[in-house]
């Protein structure tokens, strides 16, 4: 249930939005298995695959955006494209030109592509209406961009803002290197890269390693800045912070494990059990992260895609 990637964006506190009108808003944009001539197909699915494409429980909701792709190697069209030419070679007597060539990879194409196999990817999306907070679990900001393109597609009007704060992100990390302490609430953990802004970019990384500190001020005396950092905040969560306010390797620790141990009666509850705590928890952190790094400043609005 955890989400293991957060790239954050900002909604407006209460959002005036009911499950039933995103239900409906996403039911124009739901997912469809692509036909035989179609090499993608995206849209939403059903979290708990009983239909419904909004998953809401105390103002918080779960949505999923499914993709897939069919799987047609390159190496497989150019070996069968190579091979018709040999026979219309053969028929024509003379090899095919550029055009007969385009024309005959498209045909070859459209040939092997109702028995290419498919994959699907799902990539989860929590809306927060009560704090404000739209989390897209993926650590590509490629893939975070298409579920936010299919968003604004779908979603009427959807004030989606990106998170600002007062303080750059990489400059705050690379202070708390160099003091050696965390802002209140935080620890540092034993992963980090320093990266120098001169030429070259020469990187350092440390994992599962101790952060000496004299290690740090030399090579932020040197030029480096920090462009990752993991943390832990409260003995609660840990993950690894970047420049661009993404949380990577987002993971509960013990504590929450033990809270989060199965008492309900049913997999229905127990879901529901799991994304209510982890809501809770991750908006806890959300607020604490953005109080440490100054705090927020008024947004920008994204122009929809």
């Amino acid at each position: 249930m955890w989400f293991k990637n957060l790239q954050l964006h900002r909604l407006p506190v209460r959002w005036a939005v009911t499950p039933d009108q995103l239900e409906k808003w996403l039911g124009a944009h739901a997912f469809a298995p692509g036909n035989t001539v179609e090499m993608q197909a995206h849209g939403w699915a059903s979290p708990r695959d009983d239909g419904a494409l909004v998953y809401s429980t105390n103002r918080q909701m779960l949505l999923v955006y499914r993709a897939e792709k069919k799987l047609l190697p390159a190496s497989v069209v150019n070996q069968v494209t190579k091979a018709r030419a040999a026979e219309l070679e053969e028929q024509q007597g003379f090899k095919p030109g550029r055009k007969q060539m385009r024309e005959l990879k498209e045909q070859v194409t459209d040939e092997l592509l109702p028995r290419a196999f498919s994959i699907r990817r799902d990539t989860r999306v929590w809306i927060d209406t009560v704090n404000g907070w739209l989390a897209i679990d993926a650590a590509s900001p490629t893939l975070a961009d298409e579920v936010r393109s299919l968003l604004v597609k779908s979603i009427d009007r959807l004030p989606l803002n990106t998170l600002r704060v007062a303080r750059s992100p990489v400059s705050a990390m690379t202070e708390w290197l160099l003091s050696g302490e965390a802002p209140g609430g935080f620890t540092l953990d034993q992963d980090t890269e320093l990266r120098s802004t001169g030429e070259g970019n020469a990187t350092v990384r440390y994992v599962g390693h101790a952060l000496d500190a004299e290690d740090m001020r030399r090579h932020i005396e040197g030029g480096k800045q920090c462009m990752r950092l993991a943390m832990t905040w409260n003995d609660r969560v840990s993950f690894v912070l970047t420049p661009s306010l993404a949380l990577k390797r987002v993971s509960p620790l013990d504590v929450i494990k033990e809270a989060s141990e199965p008492t309900a009666q049913n997999d229905d509850e127990r879901f529901e059990s799991d994304f209510t705590l982890m809501t809770a928890e991750l908006a806890r952190l959300f607020a604490d992260l953005a109080d440490a790094l100054g705090g927020e400043v008024e947004g920008t609005q994204q122009a929809a895609a």
